[in-house]
């Protein structure tokens, strides 16, 4: 029931506001992964981030993405903890409260054993309209744990100014989707970070595009 829920919300609810009313363009789609184990890893800006991405993908596999999430943020209530388990499939983060008997990551890893693809916002909390924020290390640890898992690089323009943190109106605003090289883990934290940095700011350049003011 709930795959079927997901399905439909994507598909008649998603899909026609990417694709109609804000327009939607996707450089080097093919480098997106066709099956997981598999890690996105993209600039964060909007509450539309993770369905953004979700909607690059054939609906078939939506099963098959799990988006990272803060628990503390969307189990605030019921119906949203509800929401975000059974339709967008999250993989809810623990912020606060790090167990000594579980690392606070374990469940992507697991995910990832599962042939998911994992969607990571490194940035944590979603930053500035159109601004790239300093990048956690924790993505440096999930690679680590999973040296053979494809990291995929992505940047996104446009989501901060169609939905920017604070704000519930949707305005319609073109979206530019940027597709980078695969990395892999490099054997060495800093360089790793490094490289994943470098990339996704070489990404946002390529678009060219003024400053938001």
């Amino acid at each position: 029931m709930n795959k079927l829920c997901r399905l439909l919300f994507f598909a008649l609810l998603v899909r026609p506001i990417m694709l109609v009313f804000l327009g939607l363009n996707v450089r080097r789609r093919e480098g997106l992964p066709a099956k997981g184990p598999a890690v996105l890893v993209a600039n964060h800006n909007s509450h539309l981030d993770a369905v953004t991405l979700m909607s690059l993908f054939p609906l078939g596999i939506l099963h098959k993405l799990r988006p990272v999430a803060a628990q503390d943020y969307f189990f605030r209530n019921p119906l949203l903890k509800w929401f975000a388990l059974n339709i967008m499939g999250i993989l809810p983060l623990d912020r606060k409260v790090k167990s000594k008997r579980r690392h606070p990551l374990a469940g992507i890893d697991e995910s990832l054993g599962q042939n998911d693809i994992v969607i990571v916002f490194p940035e944590g909390s979603r930053g500035a309209p159109e601004q790239l924020g300093e990048m956690k290390a924790g993505i440096a640890h999930i690679a680590k744990k999973n040296p053979e898992v494809p990291i995929i690089p992505i940047y996104m323009h446009g989501l901060g100014k169609a939905l920017p943190k604070g704000e519930a109106l949707l305005v319609p605003f073109f979206l530019d989707v940027f597709i980078g090289e695969t990395l892999t883990w490099s054997g060495d934290k800093t360089a790793f970070m490094e490289q994943l940095t470098q990339q996704i700011k070489e990404l946002a350049e390529e678009g060219n595009f003024s400053p938001w003011e």
